[in-house]
């Protein structure tokens, strides 16, 4: 028998290999956009102009470290990549794709698992390269000492900006303040009259939660544009700027990879600053709020005497709503039948329903998993018909050391 092999008439035709680009900036300044733009611009025409790439996109995140790995752009990146719609990722430099050691080796041996190569142009390596490991462990190691590097020097500087009594406050999330030319507080009169309002309303015997009801039906928005609950007239009555002093320093930042912020309890220094601003309000009127706010708390069994009320299970307190900031209550539900369930709900909703807060609600044996032990804010969505949370410090803000 003789078989014969007939050769194909048409060529398989090679498939474009799928580029994309990731680029990234860590801050938000002129100098550091205009680099993300030559960036983008730069990887466009790299791709583009090589006949054996198909464009698959420039994926850039701006004014977001390095050191996490919640960046959008990044992750939108990768979701493609395991859709199997990217063969190759070029990036700048490894500190650009990521400044942690464990971070960038996570990602690139996924990546490679899944047969994509990620090419560092600063460094001249590929991850298809055999001694590519070593080499990425090393240098990543270098980048992310430099990140630490860079956050001391930044804790450094707030520190001496501190002891000289220089502010670093975010107005534009302040009620009543601008900020002149020289970064010095200045009274804004049209917000200035609200913190009065709020004051004088609650001298005048109504609560917090009456007063936030009050200015939400009058269509007065809070700084941000969102309506008041008892947290935010809480905050402001309780905000010792509103009186001309300072508190720098309130909250700090343990760990430069995280980010994440803890209120100061005496783990580092705090600056008070007495009369460093025109006070909106008068210190003689500051200190009977105080007063108002100690009295009422022990009229409801909540002084310090009864802290024990307030901590009655390990996460009171400590919890809250990321629709509208209000604390989330532990509540039974089904209590009267053998089907209960524990969970956590969102305060402002249990009281008021809808109109007041779409609400949050968490099982509890899904939030106690966690370990939870510092001020939380919990999120709530609905993606493919089931419910994802995600979980945020509540005091993480951006920079060092800045107050609202």
């Amino acid at each position: 028998m003789r078989v014969s092999i007939i050769q194909p008439t048409v060529k398989a035709k090679k498939r474009k290999k799928r580029v994309c680009a990731y680029a990234r900036v860590s801050t938000d300044g002129y100098k550091q956009g205009e680099s993300l733009e030559n960036q983008v611009t730069y990887y466009k025409k790299l791709i583009s102009s090589n006949t054996e790439y198909e464009f698959a996109g420039i994926f850039a995140d701006k004014g977001i470290t390095g050191t996490k790995d919640d960046r959008p752009e990044f992750q939108r990146m990768l979701k493609l990549c395991r859709e199997g719609k990217i063969d190759l990722i070029i990036t700048k430099s490894i500190s650009r794709f990521a400044r942690n050691t464990v971070v960038v080796l996570k990602y690139v041996r996924e990546l490679k698992d899944i047969g994509i190569e990620v090419r560092f142009e600063k460094e001249n390596i590929s991850t298809i390269s055999g001694d590519c490991e070593l080499m990425l462990t090393v240098l990543s190691s270098f980048a992310e000492e430099e990140s630490r590097s860079v956050s001391e020097n930044i804790k450094w500087r707030y520190r001496k900006k501190f002891e000289k009594g220089e502010l670093v406050i975010n107005a534009n999330r302040f009620l009543g303040y601008d900020k002149d030319e020289y970064g010095d507080l200045i009274i804004n009169p049209a917000e200035a009259e609200i913190v009065k309002r709020i004051y004088t309303e609650y001298l005048n015997g109504n609560g917090m939660l009456k007063i936030s009801k009050l200015l939400n039906s009058e269509g007065i928005p809070t700084v941000t544009g969102s309506k008041w609950n008892e947290a935010s007239i809480r905050d402001i009555l309780k905000n010792e700027k509103y009186k001309g002093d300072v508190m720098l320093q309130k909250t700090y930042t343990p760990n430069y990879l995280s980010k994440l912020k803890k209120r100061n309890r005496g783990q580092v220094d705090s600056y008070y600053i007495e009369d460093n601003h025109s006070p909106i309000i008068t210190k003689e009127a500051w200190e009977r709020v105080q007063l108002e706010m100690q009295k009422r708390a022990e009229a409801k069994g909540n002084s310090i005497c009864s802290i024990k009320c307030l901590n009655r299970y390990p996460l009171s307190g400590i919890l809250f709503c990321s629709k509208c900031g209000s604390p989330l209550r532990r509540r039974t539900w089904n209590s009267k039948y053998s089907c209960k369930k524990i969970v956590w709900q969102c305060s402002s909703y249990v009281k008021n329903g809808k109109d007041a807060c779409e609400g949050t609600v968490i099982d509890d044996e899904i939030i106690s998993r966690l370990n939870i032990t510092e001020s939380t804010v919990v999120k709530e969505e609905i993606q493919n018909g089931k419910k994802h949370y995600s979980y945020t410090s509540k005091g993480k803000q951006n920079g060092y050391g800045t107050e609202c």
